[in-house]
């Protein structure tokens, strides 16, 4: 009796959550249509005098208000995907992951099955990313969401006011929709402040409009500094190739932490939010790459090398493709050492001489713009055989 009270308490309280979730949503939804009704009746319909202006601001916040409104639709409604089912423990391996009792032999049994899976992240000690709740391996960048109760690929944070997950599907539809808010109020803010002051001097007659109309200043003006500076910091994200959690915790990769493991360079992360076309940029149409469940590295080498793990990428015009050349270098002074096999990755450059040292030096990037052949570096002695 009191174990079904129990599921019946729980179930209650699960339901009254969920419709509490939609509170922000509604007030969100609330100040907009209170919005539209202020800027289209009674600003531009009831202050404004001049036809041609009525048409203009009327046209230019129709404009606007549809790409609004269209971004916060599929920012609430696109729903987050989950990992397919191959990162799933299958009900043999389930089985025997729970019965087994010893921690380190469940560690080896999640590195053997992830093996076969390309996941290349890891935990900050070190093992297996593992969901013990919906029994997966989580792949990289994928968190388990507590709000949603499940595993998001790439997810960047759970939004209160869409009432969703932010995340690989709809990263790109909450980005436009930030800059698209940021857009509309300042919109409103720059079309209503010559009104706001005339009705201020007394100039309008002090009618209900007048309220409505500085009311409306007020809300826009403390909208669009709350959300120019949450734009400005995804943007910053976007930039560097990173979610929310990844800049509050470094991803840690086999080789240890890295936290600009996943920077292409400025453009290629844009791209890797708003895809290839450049054309679909600005329209909340899906177009990311790839499938959420593996993401391109600034170098999966680098990542595994701690010579060149902390150095800054490319610029996106520079060669990405590692060269090989013959060349003659400075390696003491006044003395001229052939080498060959030369590797050039980033900044770094990886020499094989001709007698037996291994030369490692930097190579700026305004000397490797212009093909120098001669540069100061330090040979590193091999160890004994």
């Amino acid at each position: 009796m009191r174990r079904g009270w129990k599921m019946a308490l729980s179930g209650g309280l699960r339901c009254c959550r969920r419709v509490l979730s939609w509170v922000p949503v509604l007030v969100i939804v609330l100040v907009v249509l209170w919005s539209y009704y202020a800027y289209v009746f009674e600003l531009c319909l009831v202050t404004v005098l001049s036809p041609a202006e009525k048409v203009v601001y009327l046209i230019l916040y129709h404009a606007i208000f549809v790409f609004f409104t269209w971004t916060y639709w599929k920012s609430i409604f696109t729903l987050p995907l989950q990992p397919n089912q191959k990162f799933h423990l299958s009900y043999t391996d389930k089985e025997r992951y729970e019965n087994e009792e010893r921690p380190e032999v469940q560690k080896q049994m999640l590195v053997d099955m992830a093996k076969k899976l390309p996941v290349y992240t890891r935990t900050g000690s070190g093992a297996v990313r593992f969901c013990d709740r919906c029994h997966l391996i989580k792949p990289d960048r994928c968190h388990h969401c507590s709000v949603c109760a499940m595993c998001v690929l790439k997810m960047d944070h759970h939004c209160p006011w869409v009432n969703n997950c932010i995340g690989f599907s709809n990263y790109k539809f909450f980005l436009q929709f930030l800059a698209y808010s940021v857009l509309y109020c300042l919109y409103i803010a720059t079309t209503v402040f010559s009104y706001f002051i005339k009705y201020w001097r007394g100039e309008l007659p002090s009618v209900r409009s007048k309220f409505h109309v500085l009311f409306l200043l007020f809300v826009a003006c403390m909208f669009f500094v709350s959300l120019v500076i949450l734009f400005g910091y995804h943007c910053w994200l976007v930039s560097r190739n990173k979610t929310t959690l990844e800049a509050f915790c470094t991803p840690v990769f086999t080789s240890g932490p890295e936290k600009n493991g996943f920077n292409l360079g400025f453009i290629k992360n844009i791209k890797q939010v708003f895809g290839d076309k450049k054309k679909f940029w600005l329209i909340p149409i899906g177009s990311s790459p790839g499938d959420g469940h593996s993401f391109p590295m600034r170098s999966r080498n680098e990542s595994q090398d701690p010579l060149l793990a902390n150095e800054e990428p490319w610029e996106d015009n520079e060669d990405d493709n590692r060269d090989k050349k013959n060349v003659s270098i400075l390696s003491a002074p006044g003395k001229l050492t052939s080498c060959s096999n030369i590797i050039l990755s980033r900044r770094l450059i990886i020499s094989c001489c001709g007698n037996g040292n291994i030369a490692v030096f930097r190579f700026p990037a305004f000397l490797r713009k212009i093909g120098v052949q001669w540069c100061n570096l330090s040979l590193l002695q091999p160890p004994p055989p």
